[in-house]
């Protein structure tokens, strides 16, 4: 970024902020990615002074050496408070007078960028406002040019609202000015998929139907929801994370290659391959599709004692394309698991030789295994003759992480977003098409856990069984309910972790 910016953040007080946007704008000053003069707006309803909030930023901050402390001196005399309530007019044009100072001060048109950082209950009061104060269009009422605006996922909660969120933003900005994030889009590992695949010739010939046996995705966070019970309770896993994660790993797979490397390319391919995954008629629900809650979710602060909300979703579905017809994809994802992982599984056919088939195969033979986090990076299982004098086979691993590699992981996945939000680059963004895909394939889903006839009042007190509208009760530090494995076992396959 080398002309000067105005970025302001709706929500500047929240958790977002704090653990993710602050860090990265202030890698991104230190690493000399920031113009000589830029402006950070934080904009929240509770009372400060510039100097008030930026000292309580400073609490959220670590300083290794007295250096990191001069600096963050330096970026604090660029960070600025506006308070205002987003429902309410005020805030918003005591902001535009501060904003045109800045403008007349340089004697110039400053770039906007609008960042909600909020609940997405505030979306739309946030919208209006800029739309009737006539902040979205930028100084001297050329946004097109001079505004840009990022906001964060969940984009709606079913697809009457998301259709609603993207009416709202179309009705404001054209395309070219929407940042629409999900940060595993981010991910070096997910951006990797594509240079992996495409550019070793080793890959692509097999990546088929004709040589992969199935896909398991997993997404697992060893904390329970922790304070996120206002926002999480009646969300939940499928809407928080497959409507919007799991789809960007499945697009990941299961994508073609594009045309070329350009933004446009790469979201037609990937707005495709989500397009192109079977719907789940809610009639088929309870048999490919499982979800629970921990044990004591129902304790957790700001959740209903009564909730039937699912903090984990598991689920088999399949590609309609020529590449992956008939070829199973194996999903999970919770909270309260075992252990923090996100990976994705490619497991190939097991054609183990006529020569060592009275030596015993091992049940799973070739896996191409990509680590999402922690520890990003990429593995291959090969079948192995094991030590000894006696001929017998077993697996290895051949892998790789980025940290040993190259040193370390790769450029964090919001410094990267900003850095594209300030570039116009949206290939790391969604698309409105991939949105409406999505929400169409969650919303059966949806549905068919909401019919009245699959509704099972034994099964959410006991766990017994994770069909129709049931939920299954599973152990804390778990990899989730039974029903989950009786889901890929009965294909006669398993879970890898």
């Amino acid at each position: 970024m080398n002309s000067p910016f105005i970025m302001v953040i709706f929500g500047a007080t929240g958790d977002l902020m704090r653990r993710k946007l602050l860090p990265s704008l202030f890698r991104l000053y230190n690493e000399g990615k920031f113009p000589q003069k830029f402006f950070i707006f934080g904009f929240a309803r509770r009372e400060f002074s510039n100097e008030q909030f930026r000292e309580l930023l400073k609490e959220h901050m670590e300083f290794s050496s007295p250096d990191g402390l001069k600096k963050w001196e330096n970026f604090a005399q660029n960070v600025y408070y506006q308070q205002g309530f987003f429902d309410e007019e005020k805030g918003y044009l005591d902001l535009i007078k501060k904003l045109e100072g800045f403008d007349k001060a340089l004697g110039a048109c400053l770039t906007r960028f609008f960042y909600l950082a909020t609940p997405p209950q505030n979306y739309g009061a946030i919208l209006d406002f800029l739309k009737s104060t006539s902040l979205s269009e930028g100084c001297g009422h050329q946004g097109k040019q001079w505004t840009k605006i990022i906001i964060e996922k969940p984009f709606g909660k079913d697809l009457k609202t998301a259709r609603l969120l993207d009416s709202k933003l179309a009705e404001i900005f054209e395309e070219k000015q929407i940042f629409r994030v999900d940060h595993y889009l981010a991910k070096e590992t997910v951006q990797n998929m594509i240079a992996f695949r495409f550019a070793n010739g080793i890959f692509e010939p097999i990546w088929n139907r004709n040589y992969i046996d199935h896909v398991q995705i997993t997404w697992a966070e060893k904390k329970g929801i922790g304070r996120r019970g206002k926002f999480f309770d009646g969300v939940g896993m499928l809407r928080d994370v497959g409507q919007n994660h799991l789809m960007q790993l499945i697009a990941a797979v299961a994508m073609e290659q594009p045309k070329s490397f350009s933004k446009e390319n790469v979201r037609d391919a990937r707005a495709s391959a989500i397009k192109a995954i079977k719907q789940i008629e809610p009639s088929q629900v309870s048999d490919v599709v499982v979800r629970g809650h921990y044990k004591g979710y129902t304790e957790e602060k700001d959740v209903s004692p009564s909730s039937e909300t699912e903090t984990f979703v598991a689920m088999k579905l399949f590609i309609n394309t020529d590449r992956f017809l008939n070829v199973p994809f194996y999903l999970r994802a919770g909270k309260n698991m075992l252990m923090d992982t996100v990976e994705i599984s490619i497991v190939f056919k097991q054609k183990c030789h006529i020569l060592f088939k009275e030596f015993g195969c091992p049940e799973y033979g070739n896996v191409l295994t990509i680590k999402v986090q922690p520890n990003e990076g990429i593995k291959i299982r090969i079948i192995t003759k094991l030590p000894g004098t006696k001929l017998s086979l077993g697996t290895a691993d051949m892998k790789f992480t980025y940290k040993e590699e190259f040193g370390g992981g790769g450029t964090e996945a919001y410094e990267k977003l900003l850095l594209e939000i300030f570039e116009g680059d949206q290939m790391l963004f969604n698309r409105s098409d991939e949105l409406e895909s999505s929400w169409i394939f969650i919303e059966k889903i949806i549905e068919g856990w909401s019919c009245p006839a699959k509704q099972d009042l034994a099964s959410r007190n006991n766990g017994s069984d994770g069909s129709g509208g049931g939920l299954s009760i599973y152990e804390p530090q778990t990899w989730g309910p039974k029903e989950a494995f009786d889901l890929i076992e009965k294909d006669k396959r398993k879970w890898l972790a």
